[in-house]
């Protein structure tokens, strides 16, 4: 018996009425999103010069720390830093309130910083642009339906065939680069890729989540550990560097340096 190929063609109908319109549809409402999100965000607060200077302190000690084991600094100018900071951090030379008056305990963050509180109603706005658009789903005839979705049972049918109903899934995850090329990188539009421990729908729940307020005062206690823990780790980059620059260029043979 000879074995024929069955192909399996898309209707032209089908494509230019139905997966065209999903795309096209979909775009559209990306963009939408967009500009919704962008209306309903409130425009951010401007930051105190103390609370920037509180910040950037803790990120200054956070990179001294990060290329402790291959510093450029030399060994003078790396711990006078490293004692500078740890200093200033015992202190509370960095904090924005000042540093603490006498024995009375430091005032713990207020839970309900209004500058949370905003960021908070941000993703809780966003979030629901993002949720109004699965609540409605694009309605086929029951046609289209038993063709398109479900009723097709056979074992040859070409991977490459779509249904509605995964076009619309591969539109959702695949417009991203589209969305970036025509509303840039920074965009409301585009969907959150799915992770290994999360599934598509869980994640954007905790997308826009804002952090709790930091008690600098506590961080900059545990960052003067970590700083005198990073000195037993220090070695400077140009330790030995001419060693180094003349092996590697063969003016030095390992023989020599015995």
């Amino acid at each position: 018996m000879s074995s024929s190929t069955v192909s399996l063609y898309l209707d032209p109908q089908i494509r230019d009425w139905v997966l065209f319109p999903i795309t096209l549809v979909m775009i559209l409402v990306g963009i939408l999103r967009h500009y919704v999100v962008v209306l309903l965000q409130s425009p951010p607060k401007k930051q105190t010069r103390e609370a920037i200077r509180e910040q950037r302190a803790l990120t200054r000690s956070q990179i001294l720390r990060a290329t402790a084991s291959f510093s450029p600094a030399p060994p003078h100018l790396y711990r006078a830093i490293s004692h500078s900071l740890s200093t200033a951090f015992a202190a509370g030379t960095y904090l924005k309130d000042g540093p603490p008056k006498g024995d009375a305990p430091p005032t713990p963050p207020n839970p309900l910083d209004p500058a949370a509180m905003d960021g908070m109603m941000s993703g809780m706005k966003t979030q629901m642009v993002m949720m109004v658009p699965q609540m409605l789903p694009f309605p086929l005839t029951l046609g289209f339906k038993s063709m398109l979705q479900r009723g097709i049972e056979t074992p040859d049918m070409d991977v490459r065939w779509v249904s509605s109903l995964s076009w619309y899934f591969l539109n959702f995850f695949g417009l991203n680069g589209l969305y970036r090329l025509i509303l840039g990188g920074d965009n409301s539009a585009a969907e959150p890729q799915p992770s290994a421990t999360a599934s598509p729908f869980a994640q954007p729940a905790n997308a826009g989540a804002p952090a709790g307020p930091q008690d600098f005062n506590k961080l900059f206690k545990a960052e003067r550990d970590n700083l005198e823990f990073a000195e037993g780790m220090y070695k400077w980059v140009a330790d030995g560097v001419e060693e180094r620059v003349l092996r590697r260029y063969g003016k030095l043979s390992p023989a020599s340096l015995d």
